[in-house]
């Protein structure tokens, strides 16, 4: 059973972990051990998370996010298999966290009318500052 918090645990049939042989560090070892970890967390059949944790959830994934609703991640940071599942569960927990925080709503704002007005006089002093910089008429000098 994996713990977010004191809501949330994903209980471990949610939670699939396979193991492959990993690119990366670690010499001749590399080629016989299978250290890479991937772990497939089936979020969208989750009774434990509210639908808007796992909608923000499958945005924060992006990619990671497979069609029927399961995220995976692939680790293979380390030489160690059992590093590399604590890194993998460590993430997972990570990203629901983050989807936990609901996004504060943007309040539309407008700017002061001192503020516009200071805004304009701004462009009409520059626009007169352009306009002086023309051609000078010889005859006028």
């Amino acid at each position: 059973m994996l713990h977010i918090n004191d809501a949330i645990q994903i209980q471990d049939w949610e939670l699939t972990e396979s193991f492959t042989t990993s690119s990366g560090p670690g010499g001749q070892n590399v080629n016989k051990v299978a250290t890479a970890v991937e772990l497939r967390f089936e979020a969208e059949r989750s009774p434990s998370l509210p639908d808007p944790v796992k909608r923000r959830l499958k945005r924060i994934a992006g990619r990671k996010w497979t069609d029927d609703g399961a995220l995976i991640l692939k680790v293979q940071d380390t030489r160690s298999q059992a590093r590399n599942r604590e890194i993998a569960r460590e993430r997972l927990t990570e990203m629901i966290e983050k989807a936990l925080i609901a996004p504060k709503r943007r309040i539309p704002t407008r700017p002061s009318k001192s503020a516009q007005r200071k805004r304009m006089d701004k462009k009409t002093q520059r626009g007169q500052v352009k306009s002086l910089r023309g051609k000078v008429d010889p005859g006028e000098a």
